[in-house]
């Protein structure tokens, strides 16, 4: 009996297009209100933690290449396994930026302090790994 139950559920929600498709909406849309909230506030802010440690300035226009092109292109399912390794870089980046004094530490509320860039981090190679599925503006499979 219940494993009969569990069968039909089983074969009720197997839909992996449509878990691909809610996976890269939500990597591709949470990403995107950070890159969004850059393009209307700047990027004066990381620019200038680039430059304290060195680097150029300009260097700071790549977050929008992770924070904004790249989850289009994943909420599209165009290019979604480069644009996905792309957030997952970005990540990377925060982390060495932001994130690497917080590694150890909990948040006031109890959660681990950089919880979010690793749910960006791992929901991104996740994407990169299973790909776009069926549900994609991109036809051909070589560009989803």
């Amino acid at each position: 009996m219940v494993a009969s139950l569990l069968n039909a559920v089983n074969r009720m929600l197997t839909h992996e297009d449509f878990g691909k498709l809610l996976l890269r909406l939500a990597v591709g849309g949470l990403m995107l209100f950070h890159g969004v909230h850059k393009l209307f506030a700047g990027i004066d802010g990381i620019s200038g933690m680039l430059i304290a440690k060195g680097f150029p300035g300009f260097i700071a226009y790549g977050v929008l290449i992770g924070e904004v092109v790249a989850p289009v292109l994943i909420i599209l399912g165009i290019l979604t396994r480069p644009s996905a390794l792309v957030i997952a870089l970005t990540m990377v980046v925060a982390w060495l930026m932001v994130g690497m004094g917080k590694t150890g530490m909990l948040d006031k509320t109890g959660a681990w302090a950089i919880e979010s860039l690793v749910y960006f981090f791992v929901a991104a190679l996740a994407v990169a790994f299973l790909g776009a599925g069926r549900y994609a503006v991109a036809g051909n499979s070589a560009w989803r």
